[in-house]
């Protein structure tokens, strides 16, 4: 069996599952990537069975999804009301009582092919981006193992009843999310800053003639800062 595993570059639960992989799986090929690295040409002649994605930042395009034969899984950390980009953050901000993770097919949109399976688990009020990220990756890492030993087995994936509920949030959608504004009152402030708060990114900010003024311990690195 060939699998091409493709995932986050420096995120340690993920080189653990890529471990599990080329160990279980003779003809593991293993690819990191980081946010902003382009696709490498090398995959454009990779053949196979299955592709796997583990919170890899690359949207595959229709001629690499069709090189895996069987299948080609996302690992997604948020349910299927949450696709797309900052998706932990959207549900910060909505107040979520609920929150989860999941492993659907992948098609060239972003987030919406088949939902495979689907894990859920509480937010708690006193949750951040960062620990619900945490425990994220923990579920994902769970419902990794757990499908890759499904198709190790040559059994059926699963199919979830669920599907996506919306079209995928994007980053632009986050970097709104992250502008305060005079008028808005204490609570709807708060929301935002609770839900864009995570350490090394850039959280809520204020825009003034053409200018960002970043909450305190929020401003982004010197290297990312347009303003």
């Amino acid at each position: 069996m060939d699998i091409l595993f493709l995932g986050k570059r420096g995120d340690s639960l993920c080189e653990a599952a890529a471990e599990f992989l080329a160990t279980a799986c003779e003809n593991a090929a293993i690819v990191y990537a980081a946010l902003g690295e382009p696709l490498p040409e090398e995959l454009g002649s990779w053949q196979g069975d299955y592709i796997l994605s583990y919170l890899c930042p690359w949207v595959l395009p229709a001629n690499i999804l069709e090189r895996a034969s069987r299948a080609s899984l996302n690992f997604h950390p948020g349910p299927p009301e949450y696709p797309g980009a900052g998706c932990t953050n959207m549900a910060l901000y909505h107040e979520v009582a609920e929150y989860g993770v999941t492993c659907h097919h992948m098609i060239p949109r972003v987030d919406a092919g088949p939902v495979v399976q689907v894990r859920r688990f509480p937010v708690f009020p006193a949750d951040t981006v960062l620990t619900l990220t945490r425990r994220c990756h923990a579920h994902i890492a769970a419902m990794f193992y757990d499908i890759v030993s499904i198709i190790l087995l040559g059994e059926a994936l699963p199919a979830s009843e669920e599907s996506w509920t919306r079209a995928a949030y994007t980053r632009k959608d986050l970097d709104a999310l992250k502008v305060v504004m005079p008028e808005m009152d204490e609570a709807e402030v708060a929301r935002r800053i609770r839900a864009t708060t995570y350490p090394g990114w850039d959280g809520a900010r204020v825009e003034l003639h053409g200018r960002r003024f970043y909450l305190e311990g929020s401003a982004p690195k010197a290297k990312d800062n347009k303003s």
